[in-house]
């Protein structure tokens, strides 16, 4: 496998009596749609932080194309674009002057720069708005134009720290799209989200942090396959004794049933027909049925089978 375009290595943060980064320790890929996926408190912002020499750190290293990462390290940093959750625009300026701003800060002949604002203009989908002030945006352009200023001058390395928080639907699927068409066109990203579908949808590979710690590294699939559960299936009741229950407990390859609020609950680890054999038992037992539903594992099944926690979408 060739060099890692970032390592991370026994990264350590305290703040204090707090461990917020413990022994973290990452490699990523060129190429790679790399998700950074845990609640809030978790560590990513600080990983993020550490990473572009915004925080110090107590232990540990950091190699970015193969060179210590360091504050004054500025022919690293110019290949590196940066989309921070909390927008970072001037009010000032306009959507244009915005971008060509933050584009001439790497970018110093002036037709090569305009023609990279124009095609970050047109990549974000804000032609229509160059002549508006920030403050004349919607949350979602607003978005738009942030991920704007931190791509137009081509970074080879694209973080996004939450880019898409309390944005409609919409602009998030534009933003979404717009990250895999930058991979696209070869651009590495790393994209950190407390957001499980998001992940699902563009990551290429994905770790799951919690308590400043890497708990399980991998792609949405090989991550699915370190849990126990295979399959869950939802069926809809209308009543449901503990006796039935039992047998249904009893059935192979389960592993958890019950009953919440009428809906009967079955998990299973393995097992190739698990639907059609619990279906054959409600029939038997006469059981009146409402909606029938199975589900493969998710990474939220993921995250709470090795945290025991719930990660829920805000």
């Amino acid at each position: 496998m060739s060099e890692p375009v970032v390592k991370i290595d026994g990264l350590v943060k305290r703040y204090k009596e707090l461990i917020a980064l413990d022994r973290l320790s990452l490699e990523i890929y060129d190429g790679e749609i790399f998700g950074l996926l845990g609640p809030n408190g978790s560590g990513k912002s600080t990983t993020i932080n550490c990473l572009l020499s915004l925080l110090t750190f107590d232990k540990g290293e950091i190699t970015v194309f193969g060179e210590k990462m360091r504050p004054d390290n500025y022919s690293v940093k110019s290949r590196i674009g940066v989309i921070m959750q909390n927008v970072a625009v001037f009010d000032e300026l306009t959507v244009y002057e915005n971008i060509d701003y933050f584009c001439g800060l790497y970018i110093k002949d002036k037709a090569t720069r305009k023609q990279y604002v124009d095609e970050a203009v047109k990549f974000v989908g804000l032609e229509d708005f160059t002549k508006f002030f920030p403050k004349k945006l919607s949350g979602g352009l607003l978005r738009r134009l942030n991920i704007a200023c931190g791509i137009a001058h081509k970074p080879k390395l694209i973080i996004l720290d939450e880019p898409t928080v309390a944005v409609d639907p919409q602009s998030r699927n534009k933003i979404l799209e717009g990250i895999v068409e930058l991979n696209r066109q070869g651009a590495t990203v790393i994209y950190t989200t407390h957001y499980m579908e998001e992940v699902e949808q563009i990551c290429t590979r994905i770790a799951i942090m919690d308590k400043g710690k890497t708990i399980a590294v991998g792609t949405k699939e090989e991550l699915k396959k370190q849990i126990k559960n295979t399959e869950t299936i939802n069926v809809e009741v209308m009543e449901l004794d503990d006796k039935q229950l039992d047998d249904i407990r009893a059935l192979p390859h389960t592993y958890e049933a019950f009953v919440n609020d009428g809906r009967l609950t079955v998990k299973y680890s393995g097992g190739k027909h698990n639907l059609i054999r619990l279906m054959t038992y409600l029939q038997e037992q006469e059981i009146n049925l409402g909606r029938v539903f199975s589900e493969r594992p998710t990474l939220n099944d993921v995250f709470l089978e090795i945290t025991g926690k719930q990660l829920r979408d805000k």
